[in-house]
């Protein structure tokens, strides 16, 4: 297919080059590369905490966070933790578990958290009737909390922004946040419609970290618009709703 033509792509490793280009959504992207025994070594000498995942794949499936503490390693993946002593047997293990898929290699960032349970915000930037961008939703999505991601098909409970934020901030520092957020969203979609212009949506996963800083964690080209019913505004989950069938009859 022509490139120009995707209404999807699935390649994490893709996206991020594409956004990267962009030195305003730049600052915004955690560091990420292709994992093999150098690239995980050196980012974990860095970070101390990466996050390794396949390079395709959606529900969080497959994700792992790896981490260097006191000399041991560890990596967990869904409930499971598993620790080395030495980087060599975590890599082995690594590697059994991946199996053959490419995986990337991606600077963990230590999110915010609701009542101890790590959350990122799912923003959500389409297309609309005119063709144009727009921000259409946010909605936060808080881990399970025995596991590392925070998808809802992995066990992840969607909930209001606000809820998660107000705990944190307040007045105008919370709208300030909330405007950063559907910003840095709506940014990095159309960073990626510069080189994938047959996108129509584009599910943004933002963290934020102890600043406050968004990190654009992952975009999805194919995301699921049926988790904005559980805001309590119906509104936006049926402006998403109507612009997803516009953009899929094309």
């Amino acid at each position: 297919m022509n490139i120009s033509a995707r209404k999807y792509v699935s390649s994490k490793w893709l996206k991020t080059k594409a956004i990267l280009k962009d030195p305003k959504i730049r600052k915004m992207v955690p560091e990420t590369r292709r994992m093999n025994e150098q690239s995980l070594r050196s980012m974990l000498n860095r970070y101390s905490m990466v996050y390794v995942k396949p390079d395709a794949g959606s529900g969080g499936k497959g994700v792992m966070r790896v981490e260097r503490v006191n000399g041991l390693y560890s990596y967990q993946t869904e409930e499971k933790k598993r620790t080395f002593a030495s980087f060599a047997s975590l890599y082995r293990s690594l590697l059994r578990h991946k199996r053959k898929r490419p995986y990337l290699v991606q600077r963990g960032i230590r999110l915010l958290k609701y009542k101890g349970r790590r959350f990122d915000i799912r923003v959500m930037v389409q297309r609309n009737l005119r063709r144009t961008w727009e921000t259409t939703g946010m909605i936060g999505r808080v881990a399970h909390p025995r596991k590392i991601v925070t998808n809802y098909h992995n066990g992840g409970k969607p909930m209001e922004v606000r809820t998660l934020l107000k705990p944190l901030v307040s007045g105008k520092s919370l709208s300030r946040i909330e405007k950063r957020l559907s910003m840095a969203g709506y940014d990095a979609a159309k960073a990626l419609s510069r080189t994938y212009p047959g996108l129509g949506m584009v599910g943004a996963d933002i963290g934020l970290d102890a600043d406050f800083h968004p990190w654009i964690i992952e975009l999805n080209t194919n995301p699921d618009p049926y988790i904005f019913r559980h805001l309590k505004d119906k509104r936006i989950s049926r402006k998403i709703l109507r612009y997803a069938r516009a953009w899929k009859r094309i």
